[in-house]
């Protein structure tokens, strides 16, 4: 028998804590050197790095189911936006093929898990609208 953990405050989110990761694997790229002249790549993926927990952890703060599934969205919004800027770091050979490749993979992990959130929402919401 497993344990059931009721989700307390927004870092209990395992989403959020891999929407994290992702920020911090991120923030450890940009170091590289050759990566480095590039200030609006940089500034691009940062912030939409970023903005993925951020916006995770803001709809676990709103009141309403409606409020949380829309940041929620933002969120992979921003994570979508945070591939393309791993494919163009790719492609100008700031990064290479396999830390690419495990980047992308975090990516798509944390899509999973905001998606499964999403749909948590939509069937509370729906038992508690008795449909």
């Amino acid at each position: 028998m497993g344990l059931l953990m009721t989700i307390q405050k927004f870092e209990d989110l395992i989403a959020w804590q891999k929407a994290r990761l992702l920020a911090i694997e991120i923030q450890k790229i940009i170091k590289n050197p050759i990566f480095y002249k590039d200030f609006d790549l940089i500034n691009q993926i940062l912030r939409s790095s970023r903005s993925i927990m951020t916006n995770i952890a803001e709809g676990y703060g709103r009141y309403s189911f409606r409020e949380y599934k829309h940041f929620l969205t933002i969120a992979r919004g921003s994570l979508t936006e945070t591939q393309n800027h791993l494919y163009i770091a790719l492609d100008s050979e700031y990064i290479n093929k396999e830390e690419f490749h495990n980047l992308y993979n975090l990516t798509i992990e944390v899509y999973r898990l905001i998606n499964g959130l999403i749909a948590h929402l939509k069937l509370n919401k729906s038992k508690q609208a008795g449909v």
